[in-house]
C-alpha cells in the first residue's frame, strides 16, 4: 500500500471522502470495508400490527392533546376568575375601611363640640356600639366574598379534572 503524503501548501477538497484510516501517523492504512444492505420484506403481519399501533398512537396523541387543551383554557378561566375575585374582595376591603375611618372622624368631630364629659361617653358608646355592629356585617358580606370566589375559582377546576378523566378513559 501507497501513502499519499500532503504537503501544507496542498489544499485538500472537504468533500472527498477518505478511503483509510490511519490510527497515527507511524500505523499503516486500513480499508474500510463497505457492505450491502440485504433487502428484507416485512412480513404482513408484522406491517398491519404496526400500522394499528401507530393509529392507536395518533388517536390517544389527539386526545391527550385536547384534554391538555381544555385544562389550558380551563386554567386560564380559573386565573382570571380568581383575579377578578381577589381584586373585587381588595376594592370591599377599601371601601369597609374608608366607611370605618369616616365614622372615627365624625366622631372625633362630635366629640370637639360635646357641651359636657357625660355628652362624650354617649357619643362615644353610641359609636362603639354601632361600630362593632358594622365590623359584624362587614366580615360577614367579606366572608360570603371569599366563599363566593372561592366556590367559582374551584368549580371549572373541579368540572374539567372530571372532564378530563372522562375523556381519558
Amino acid at each position: 500500500m501507497a501513502e499519499s503524503v500532503q504537503t501544507p501548501n496542498q489544499s485538500q477538497n472537504p468533500k472527498s471522502k477518505p478511503k483509510s484510516i490511519a490510527s497515527g501517523p507511524d500505523m499503516s492504512r486500513t480499508e474500510i470495508p463497505q457492505f450491502e444492505m440485504p433487502k428484507m420484506e416485512v412480513p404482513a403481519a408484522f406491517r398491519e400490527i404496526a400500522e394499528k399501533g401507530i393509529a392507536q398512537a395518533k388517536e390517544n396523541y389527539e386526545k391527550m392533546k385536547s384534554i391538555a387543551e381544555d385544562a389550558t383554557d380551563r386554567l386560564e378561566n380559573t386565573y382570571a376568575t380568581a383575579s377578578k375575585g381577589c381584586s373585587d374582595y381588595g376594592l370591599k376591603l377599601i371601601e369597609h375601611g374608608r366607611a370605618n375611618s369616616n365614622a372615627a372622624f365624625d366622631l372625633f368631630g362630635e366629640l370637639l363640640t360635646a357641651k359636657s364629659f357625660s355628652e362624650a361617653v354617649e357619643l362615644s358608646t353610641a359609636y362603639w356600639r354601632e361600630q362593632f355592629d358594622t365590623a359584624t356585617a362587614q366580615f360577614k358580606e367579606l366572608s360570603e366574598q371569599a366563599q363566593r370566589v372561592m366556590a367559582e375559582t374551584a368549580e371549572p377546576l373541579k368540572e374539567g379534572f372530571t372532564n378530563a378523566f372522562r375523556k381519558a378513559a
